[in-house]
């Protein structure tokens, strides 16, 4: 997925901490602030 490759330039809008792609859950997830985003057809969704 296109997402694991570009996931160093993106951050969480929220607290601007780095995000992790949890593959089981099909979600990003901020190592910070633990907010989650949805990944909908490949477009991850990263509104607060």
């Amino acid at each position: 997925m296109w997402i694991e490759k570009y996931l160093n330039i993106l951050c969480c809008p929220k607290c601007k901490g780095e995000l992790e792609y949890k593959k089981e859950r099909n979600k990003l997830v901020c190592k910070r602030c633990k907010k989650e985003y949805e990944i909908i057809d490949n477009i991850p969704i990263l509104k607060i």
